[in-house]
């Protein structure tokens, strides 16, 4: 069977999209994260410290103003401050594995959840619980969800959070892998929203697989990966979800 052709991003990157540096040490992070046989405290840890990059790569997205501080030698530093107020809205639940990281670099920051899940019969994302600060409008928003694949489940929590009064512009979407599928999905049917990620698949398989992939990653991060292997029908790919 002839694998999918995926479809071209080169008018996004830079604008709606933002891809982290593809550095020595990130690509030695991804190697580790992306080994079917690391250990799960390698998983977490490695990719702990790409959630850390891509936190800080769409904290500088926001809006900062200009903020003046003396130092210790009497002079003074014309520096920068955030002048939005933030808020970071997981989508449960591997959402959740960016959260520590965010919390790390953001102490107090307001934290919403959103559960989405995949309908057995339908395939269709549906939508099961949500809980976001009452003023989350007034909030620019980190949406985190390691994975965009087809981007069923992006663009249901990005409905959500416009339902609730959120910009579109206010929202980055923040990523750890991605296709161009799932770019393509999300960026032409909200211009506004920006995606930060760490490293942009090849396509989407014939089932809907990353190649190469991840794996699932809120298995992996949790510990509840009951099978390592990759699906029968291609042995050459780990499920990375379709999320």
């Amino acid at each position: 069977m002839t694998a999918p052709t995926a479809p071209s991003i080169d008018r996004y990157l830079g604008t709606n999209v933002h891809l982290l540096p593809q550095t020595d040490q990130l690509r030695a992070l991804h190697t580790v994260v992306r080994d079917r046989n690391a250990r799960r405290e390698d998983f977490v840890f490695c990719s702990g410290r790409i959630i850390r990059l891509l936190i800080e790569a769409s904290l500088n997205l926001l809006p900062f103003q200009p903020h003046d501080v003396r130092t210790p030698v009497g002079s003074t530093y014309e520096g920068l401050r955030l002048s939005a107020k933030v808020c970071g809205v997981p989508v449960v639940r591997a959402g959740e594995s960016m959260e520590s990281e965010l919390r790390a670099v953001c102490p107090g920051i307001p934290i919403g959840k959103i559960l989405i899940q995949r309908d057995t019969t339908t395939k269709l994302p549906e939508l099961y619980y949500i809980k976001l600060p009452d003023d989350i409008a007034d909030h620019h928003v980190l949406l985190l969800d390691p994975m965009l694949a087809t981007g069923g489940t992006a663009l249901a929590a990005i409905e959500v959070l416009l339902e609730r009064g959120v910009p579109e512009q206010n929202i980055v979407f923040v990523n750890f892998i991605t296709v161009p599928e799932g770019i393509t999905a999300v960026c032409e049917r909200y211009p506004g929203v920006r995606i930060v990620t760490s490293s942009i698949e090849q396509r989407l398989n014939e089932n809907a697989y990353m190649v190469p992939g991840i794996g699932d990653f809120g298995d992996r991060y949790f510990g509840t990966d009951a099978q390592r292997h990759e699906p029968p029908t291609t042995p050459a790919t780990a499920p990375a979800g379709r999320r």
